[in-house]
């Protein structure tokens, strides 16, 4: 089985069914294996028949109780290996689902890292939630096909060939009416497709619901919105439950239909069989055998109903992965290095000249003009934004953002102890928008930070004012967080958000609101101590907050996305009215 740290190899995308098919080949001697185990294990299966036919026709009609003896003892001993094999079997395939489902899990989190910023604008959490929770499953249940599925055919014409040597009659009309039953179930396989891959479809939708209500519930209750939602998810679900109720009708016949088809002609190849029988062409143990080997073929039947059932199921799912993994991130045009030392950032869209080594603020009238221009700087966003005179979109995406990083107020915080959660190198990723490497990766020396090297935890702690935090907390560092650390309150992520960003310890770091959930004593603490943390390095910051303007070198106010005023916080304050009503309510605001 795949091991965790395993390349999974390059998935075969041009297909669901060529998906299906990469998956059996990454595992050829193990499907190889399950093959040979369900193939022998179902012809001996085939074999019970033939062994009490001669054990009727040599021991019990003739009378030898020798003979009965031995094909009886050949029956038991039969048994007892079919049982082995059955295990074996079992084990087999259990690896091969296995096998599939981790390298699929794999292969989506791969791409999901791979694709990176761009993930949530090309696809939602839902329909990735979708994939991992329950696609991976149904693709590797798809792969019993291997197994049971080629043991049904080989069984089917070993079983072909022993009723020949009964009766050809019989055995013509057992070869054409098998493959009657399996085409007779075919169309219902094709509207189970349709039916799943719209039931597929309506869950991720609904998981995303689902996603939005866990990280936003207390929210809602504020702003009185839950109802609203309710009934929106309410409304989702009835269509889910009524187009789930669909896939189960069809999957109700195709299994009724793989079992009683089979069943109605084993009552039809008996009555065949009973007449022949009853005038002497065939002996009473060749009447046994064949009613055997057609109750018998129940069983390859009903694996190739079944198999189909789950291939069907599984292509649906196989397409959903392969249309994930077609997916491609923001293309790196970029081939030329990052600016050799410190270097102003410009965006020409509105003005902002970003000066090196400065703590700048940026204020707009509208918030999200000053989130867009922050993605226009970290290269989240198309922009003509240019670094030390180059194109930021000139130079390689790598080492934008190894330089740069973008501090969201709303950033992921995962699952795992909040030591993990801090500090990205404990998991070997980063886990801020961008990552820093170490000092003088691309040939310039950078100040260096507190502590020597990267910034200490508790010194990033202190910064962000979230030592309280860590002390309040029964294991401290080492206490389990929830995912998007949900057991700690608005300002508590994201203060610990804003001192994962400074352990990163980038050139360039760009915050989106890093205090707006801060009350003001601790808003105030904060403020100070990032401008005494990043002294020397480029820090952009978005606010309205007079505490964290106070200490700022430079603040550009925009209005409409555009540069309306630069300076310091008190030279705005005195000379634009707009800038000082916008930053005035803000004060009253904190005040009350």
């Amino acid at each position: 089985m795949i091991d965790a740290y395993e390349d999974p190899g390059t998935p075969d995308r041009r297909g669901g069914a060529r998906y299906l098919w990469w998956l059996v080949t990454r595992q050829p001697g193990r499907c190889a294996a399950g093959a040979m185990f369900g193939s022998v294990w179902m012809v001996l299966l085939a074999a019970t028949p033939y062994l009490m036919a001669r054990a009727i026709d040599e021991g019990l009609g003739p009378g030898d109780m020798g003979a009965v003896a031995a094909w009886s003892g050949a029956l038991c001993a039969v048994g007892a290996f079919n049982a082995w094999l059955g295990t074996m079997r079992h084990r087999t395939m259990t690896r091969v689902r296995l096998d599939a489902n981790f390298r699929t899990v794999k292969v989506v989190v791969g791409q999901a890292v791979r694709l990176g910023s761009s993930l949530s604008r090309q696809t939602g959490a839902g329909e990735v939630v979708t994939i991992g929770v329950g696609d991976v499953q149904t693709i590797s249940q798809s792969l019993t096909v291997v197994g049971p599925g080629v043991g049904a055919v080989v069984a089917y014409l070993v079983i072909a060939v022993m009723l020949v040597s009964i009766s050809p009659a019989i055995a013509v009309v057992v070869l054409l009416g098998i493959p009657v039953i399996v085409l007779l179930v075919g169309p219902l396989l094709g509207r189970l497709q349709g039916s799943e891959t719209e039931y597929r479809g309506r869950q991720g939708v609904l998981t995303a619901r689902i996603g939005d209500l866990a990280g936003g519930l207390r929210v809602l209750g504020g702003l009185g919105g839950k109802d609203l939602v309710a009934d929106a998810f309410r409304r989702d679900s009835q269509r889910l439950r009524e187009q789930g109720y669909r896939v189960g009708a069809v999957t109700s016949w195709v299994q009724a239909l793989g079992i009683g088809l089979p069943t109605v002609f084993l009552v039809a190849v008996t009555w065949m069989a009973a007449r022949p029988a009853a005038r002497g062409d065939i002996t009473v143990g060749q009447l046994v055998s064949v009613y055997g080997f057609v109750a018998m073929l129940v069983r390859p039947v009903s694996f190739w109903v079944e198999c189909g059932y789950q291939i069907s199921r599984g292509l649906v799912c196989a397409r959903r992965v392969v249309a994930f993994l077609r997916l491609e991130p923001m293309a790196d045009t970029g081939t030329r290095d990052a600016p050799s030392e410190p270097s102003a950032l410009y965006d020409p869209e509105s003005g902002v000249r970003i000066r090196p080594g400065r703590l700048t603020a940026l204020v707009a009238e509208h918030p999200a003009d000053a989130t867009t221009l922050v993605d226009r700087l970290g290269r989240y966003a198309p922009s003509d934004v240019t670094w030390g005179g180059t194109r930021l979109d000139e130079i390689a995406l790598n080492q934008v953002r190894a330089h740069i990083v973008v501090a969201d107020h709303e950033s992921d915080l995962f699952a795992g102890t909040l030591r993990d959660m801090l500090d990205p190198s404990s998991r070997g990723a980063g886990l801020c928008r961008g990552a820093a490497p170490p000092r003088g990766a691309t040939g310039h020396e950078r100040p260096a930070p507190a502590h020597g090297g990267q910034p200490a935890i508790p010194a990033a702690l202190h910064t962000a004012a979230a030592e309280d935090i860590v002390q309040a907390l029964p294991q401290g560092l080492d206490t389990p967080m929830d995912a998007q650390a949900r057991n700690l309150s608005g300002g508590q992520r994201q203060r610990i958000r804003l001192a994962r960003a400074l352990l990163a310890d980038p050139e360039i770091l760009l915050t989106v609101e890093p205090t707006s959930a801060l009350d003001a004593h601790t808003e105030a603490n904060v403020a100070a101590r990032l401008r005494e943390a990043r002294e020397g390095r480029t820090t952009v910051v978005t606010t309205t907050s007079p505490l964290v303007l106070d200490h700022t070198d430079t603040v550009h106010f925009l209005r409409d996305g555009k540069v309306a005023a630069t300076g310091t916080h008190h030279e705005l304050l005195d000379t634009t009215p707009g800038y000082r009503a916008l930053v005035a309510r803000d004060t009253e605001e904190a005040v009350r």
